[in-house]
């Protein structure tokens, strides 16, 4: 985030940004209301935001006046307002996990980084289960872009899949701690039920998170997506 006023004011502040980034475009008065500020202040956090290029103004048609009267001013984020939030949780948890490694050992990070993806498991191994292996791939990129990544799939010349991320909102903790890259890399095998490689990272300086998917006749059938739920997960 831009550095503004100390204190409370500061925080305000951020509020009122991550409500434009969760529910924008949406109006001051709007704002004013979720959060119980006065419109002045209001105003006042608005103008800051627009002069720091955080948030944008657009206009938009007020419900009920079938086009008569002045059109609804709305506020969105910007790129540059949604990469500062970014980055301020790419800093965060990288100091977590600083943290947690100086405490309790790097095998604490792996612990943490399977954690982390475990959400992404248990999400999608019923979906798996349900799609034909070679869709997989291709279901597997739209749930990852659903969460920021903005990934793409398409076929590999060599043979099998490409999964590519865009996007890593943790890319600076990632270049610091591998195991997120590694933990991340397991769930990809563990679901689309096949060996994969990564062969690049955003974390690393590649323009792209690249992994190459083995075609499926390679993975073996024990693989978690294609076992019942004995286990109950």
């Amino acid at each position: 985030m831009p550095t503004i006023e100390p204190g409370s004011e500061r925080s305000t502040r951020a509020r009122v940004a991550r409500l434009i980034l969760e529910h924008g475009p949406i109006a001051a008065a709007a704002l004013g209301e979720r959060l119980g500020l006065t419109p002045a202040a209001v105003r006042r956090h608005l103008d800051a935001l627009l002069n720091d290029g955080m948030i944008e103004p657009r206009t938009g048609r007020q419900r009920g006046q079938r086009g008569r009267g002045r059109p609804a001013k709305l506020f969105a984020i910007t790129d540059a307002g949604r990469s500062a939030f970014e980055h301020a949780y790419d800093d965060l948890a990288g100091s977590a996990l600083r943290f947690l490694a100086e405490r309790m050992g790097d095998e604490a990070v792996s612990d943490f980084a399977r954690s982390q993806v475990s959400g992404l498991l248990r999400r999608m191994e019923p979906v798996m289960r349900a799609v034909p292996a070679d869709q997989r791939v291709q279901v597997l990129a739209q749930a990852l872009s659903a969460e920021g990544y903005a990934a793409s799939a398409s076929k590999a010349k060599s043979g099998g899949d490409q999964l590519c991320q865009h996007h890593c909102p943790v890319a600076h903790a990632a270049a610091e701690f591998p195991q997120l890259c590694e933990a991340e890399t397991e769930a990809f095998a563990q679901l689309l039920g096949t060996p994969v490689q990564r062969l690049a990272t955003i974390a690393h300086g590649d323009g792209v998170c690249t992994t190459h998917v083995s075609p499926q006749s390679l993975g073996p059938a024990h693989r978690a997506i294609d076992k019942t739920k004995e286990t109950g997960r």
